[in-house]
C-alpha cells in the first residue's frame, strides 16, 4: 500500500528566483491545485519541481483552450476521450509517459518511458495521427522517427523540460569548438588508436537539433536505460565524450563503467573553456554538461536515512538521474522502467522507497497493494511539465482530429530531422529489443 501523501500549498515566495535549493522549496506544490490552463499564458514550466528553473525566451507556449474542455467535469472530459477514440480507431495512437497523471494513462494505449515510447512510435504503421503524452523532446523523437504522412500532437504545448532547455545548440556548439580548441586537434581527426578526439553524445531529455548535433558529428542518443551500452559504443570510438545535458545521468553511468571522478569534469557552458583549464580537459574521459532533473534533484542522502530509520529492511531505488551521492547510498538505481519492474517482480511483501517522479510511485503502489511503495520526497513535487498534460487538452485534440483537424502538430525540419534520426537509430541499434505483451483492452507497458 502507499503512505498517504498530502500536497504542500503554501505562499510562493516573495522571489521565486531567490529559491536556489529545489530540494528544500516548501514552496514547490504552490499552484499544483489549479489547472494547467491557468499558467498557459506566461512563459514558465509552472507548478511543481521545475517552477523555479529559468525558462527560456523561446519556450512554447499553449494557446488558450476552448472553454467548454476547461470547464467540463472529469466523468463528462472521460467520455469525450472515449468517443473520439471510438471514431478514430486505429486512425490515432496515444503514447503515454510512466509520470503522466492517471487520468491520461488510463486512455494510452502504450505506456512506457522516453526509451520505450521512442521504440512503440515505430510499430504504430497503421495510425495517422501519434499522440504523444509526453512533453516536448518526446514528441519531437516520435515525428523524427515517424512517417512523413503520421502526424505527431503534443496535448499541450507548454509540456516542455527544464532539463532539456539546459542545453541549447549554440552553446553545445561553442563547446565542441573550445574542447577541441583545447585538445589542439581538429574535430574527426583518429588518433594511432583509431579514435577521434570527442563523442558527443546526448540524453533523450534534448531538443531534436542537439540529436541532430550528434547525428553529424559522429555521436549516439542514449536513455537511462541504455546509458552503460551507449557509454561503451562511444568510448570503442572515441577518446572521450562529452555528455549532454545531465550531468547526474552522465556521472553516474561514467562512474558505473570505471572511470574516475577526477577525469569526469562538469563543463558550465556560461564560462570559457566550460570553466575547466585546457589539461583539464585533455585528461578528461567524460565531460559533463552542467545540467539536472529538477524532479530527481531533489533527493538526498538524508531522505534515505530517514527512510531507514523508519522502515528497516526498506529497499531503496533511486532513478540516475539523482546526484551520485543519491544513487551510491541507495540500494539500487536504474530507469523508470527498471523501478516498474523491480516492483512488480518482488515476490515477497516488501517496503519500496522510490527515488522518482510521485505519478509513477504511487501508480506503483496502488497497483501492488502487497507491498508498502512511497516516495523518498516527503513534499509532493511533481513534474512540472508532465502536469501540463491535463485531460481538457487530450479531449480536445482528439475531438479535432474527429472534425479533421491537426492541432498542436510537432513537426521537426527535414534535415534536422535527418540527422538526429542517425543519432536515434544508432541508440536503437545499442539496446536489444523485446516485445511487448498486452492484455485484452490494456495499454501495453514497454
Amino acid at each position: 500500500m502507499t503512505e498517504p501523501v498530502t500536497l504542500a500549498l503554501t505562499s510562493p515566495p516573495a522571489d521565486p528566483l531567490a529559491v536556489t535549493d529545489i530540494a528544500t522549496a516548501a514552496q514547490c506544490g504552490y499552484g499544483a491545485d489549479q489547472d494547467p490552463w491557468d499558467f498557459d499564458p506566461v512563459i514558465g514550466y509552472g507548478p511543481g519541481a521545475s517552477m523555479v528553473d529559468i525558462a527560456p525566451s523561446w519556450t512554447p507556449m499553449q494557446g488558450e483552450l476552448p472553454a467548454e474542455y476547461r470547464e467540463a467535469s472529469p466523468d463528462q472530459l472521460r467520455q469525450w476521450i472515449r468517443d473520439a477514440r471510438q471514431t478514430l480507431g486505429d486512425r490515432v495512437v496515444v503514447l503515454g509517459h510512466y509520470y503522466q497523471r492517471d487520468e491520461i494513462v488510463e486512455h494510452a494505449d502504450f505506456v512506457g518511458d522516453s526509451f520505450q515510447l521512442a521504440r512503440a512510435a515505430l510499430s504504430v504503421e497503421a495510425a495517422e495521427a501519434i499522440v504523444f503524452c509526453g512533453v516536448h523532446f518526446m514528441a519531437e523523437t516520435a515525428d523524427v522517427l515517424a512517417r512523413e504522412d503520421q502526424a505527431v500532437i503534443l496535448p499541450n504545448l507548454a509540456a516542455g523540460c527544464s532539463m532539456a532547455d539546459m542545453a541549447d545548440i549554440g552553446e553545445v556548439e561553442t563547446a565542441w569548438a573550445q574542447i577541441h580548441e583545447a585538445l589542439g586537434i581538429e574535430p574527426g581527426i583518429l588518433d594511432d588508436d583509431g579514435l577521434v578526439p570527442v563523442i558527443p553524445v546526448t540524453y533523450m531529455n534534448s531538443a531534436a537539433d542537439l540529436k541532430a548535433f550528434c547525428g553529424r558529428n559522429g555521436g549516439i542518443v542514449c536513455t537511462s536505460s541504455n546509458a552503460e551500452t551507449v557509454l561503451e559504443w562511444a568510448f570503442e570510438r572515441g577518446r572521450r565524450v562529452l555528455f549532454f545535458p545531465d550531468q547526474h545521468l552522465g556521472r553516474n553511468t561514467g562512474k558505473t563503467l570505471g572511470v574516475p571522478l577526477d577525469q569526469m569534469p562538469t563543463w558550465v557552458p556560461s564560462l570559457p573553456c566550460g570553466g575547466n583549464e585546457p589539461q583539464t580537459v585533455r585528461d578528461a574521459r567524460v565531460l559533463l554538461w552542467h545540467g539536472y532533473c529538477s524532479v530527481h534533484k531533489r533527493f538526498t542522502v538524508d531522505q534515505i536515512l530517514g527512510a531507514r530509520g523508519n522502515h528497516p529492511g526498506v529497499r531503496v531505488i533511486v532513478h540516475p538521474e539523482c546526484p551520485m551521492a543519491v544513487v551510491d547510498a541507495a540500494d539500487e538505481a536504474g530507469s523508470t522502467e527498471y523501478i516498474r519492474k523491480a516492483v512488480e517482480e518482488a515476490t515477497e511483501p516488501t517496503t519500496f522507497a522510490i527515488g522518482t517522479e510521485i505519478n509513477m510511485v504511487n501508480r506503483l503502489g496502488a497497483a501492488h497493494p502487497q507491498h508498502t511503495v512511497f516516495c523518498l520526497d516527503p513534499v509532493v513535487c511533481p513534474c512540472s511539465t508532465m502536469y501540463r498534460i491535463h485531460p481538457g487538452y487530450l479531449a480536445w485534440v482528439l475531438e479535432e482530429l474527429v472534425a479533421g483537424r491537426v492541432v498542436n502538430q510537432i513537426t521537426v525540419p527535414a534535415d534536422v530531422s535527418a540527422q538526429a534520426r542517425v543519432a536515434l537509430e544508432r541508440m536503437l541499434a545499442a539496446q536489444p529489443k523485446s516485445k511487448p505483451i498486452k492484455a485484452p483492452g490494456s495499454p501495453v507497458i514497454v
